[in-house]
């Protein structure tokens, strides 16, 4: 009888998210212990999106999947943050969880920062909806009748938004540069205060290469 692998999944609590967990599930191979989720202690929110944390906790539980919550400081380290994920890693290791999901489309030096990180202590990384084209992803976001709301913009980027900042997934084509959004999964939503924050300037080094500047945390969800 072949062995399920147990997994973690990296819950944002967005709409790669949704649609990563969506495949991993439809495939029926793998026993799914916790989300896992990093969150900024300051703000009680989570880094990658700005969610507040009562929303991931109507979240997993809309889901009914436990969650495990991984608090770090605004100003956290990169050194830092990964020693408290590499305690939480190492503890699921333990209990004979093999591999962590991600919910990645593109990005390459992100898929290999994941996956370096995850070797050095024995684990594997999954990524159910890598390079799949982001229109069709979008369309089957839609047809499975998920429903999102943008959460977090870049304020050098303009979005044409009518009447409010809350855009049905419909109308946003699917670029690139990510913006984050809020899984709704049958949750009532009320609009509350606007808030904003500074990126933190990072290098991230790489092997066989120079360090560089990116405009993003190098979390590793």
């Amino acid at each position: 009888m072949e062995m399920i692998e147990k997994v973690l999944f990296t819950w944002s609590g967005g709409k790669d998210s949704a649609l990563a967990l969506y495949e991993l599930q439809s495939r029926h191979d793998h026993e799914l212990v916790s989300l896992l989720t990093t969150l900024t202690e300051e703000y009680d929110r989570i880094s990658m999106h700005g969610i507040r944390s009562i929303l991931l906790e109507q979240q997993a539980n809309s889901l009914d999947i436990p969650i495990e919550k991984i608090y770090i400081s605004k100003n956290s380290s990169n050194e830092g943050y990964e020693a408290k994920m590499r305690e939480v890693l190492q503890k699921h290791l333990t209990a004979g969880v093999s591999s962590v999901v991600f919910g990645d489309i593109f990005l390459e030096d992100v898929r290999k920062y994941r996956e370096e990180n995850l070797s050095k202590i024995g684990m594997k990384a999954i990524f159910p909806i890598w390079k799949r084209d982001t229109t069709e992803l979008a369309h089957r976001f839609i047809d499975l009748g998920f429903k999102a709301v943008i959460t977090c913009v870049d304020s050098n980027v303009w979005l044409l938004i009518e009447g409010s900042n809350l855009l049905p997934i419909s109308y946003l084509p699917c670029p690139k540069n990510h913006t984050p959004m809020l899984l709704m999964l049958g949750i009532n939503l009320q609009r509350g205060a606007v808030a904003t924050r500074k990126w933190i300037r990072l290098k991230a080094t790489r092997s066989k290469s120079k360090s560089r500047t990116r405009n993003a945390t190098a979390f590793l969800f």
